[in-house]
């Protein structure tokens, strides 16, 4: 992440510079959105508690920066097995 650009959009209150949990950009005066995604291995068999767990860490970045989870996105990753996922 030291190798990117940093922003210079006035909008933009928290970025990689700042080594925080998340962005954060101005919406309006009063409004500020704060974005954030986790990707990691994941650290049990089951995908539900997988999910459970992945969804808590996500949630535990936004209470961090003093925000309230709104919305949601989820990044998947599986293996590219030909059983799982023909090409044709």
């Amino acid at each position: 992440m030291g190798h990117l650009p940093i922003l210079s959009d006035k909008n933009v209150l928290v970025n990689s510079s700042n080594s925080d949990d998340a962005g954060v950009y101005r919406i309006t005066d009063d409004i500020a959105v704060v974005l954030t995604v986790d990707f990691f291995t994941p650290i049990v068999d089951d995908p539900y508690t997988f999910g459970a767990i992945a969804a808590a860490n996500s949630i535990s970045d936004i209470y961090a920066m003093g925000s309230k989870p709104l919305v949601a996105l989820n990044v998947a990753m599986f293996p590219a097995d030909a059983e799982l996922f023909p090409m044709n």
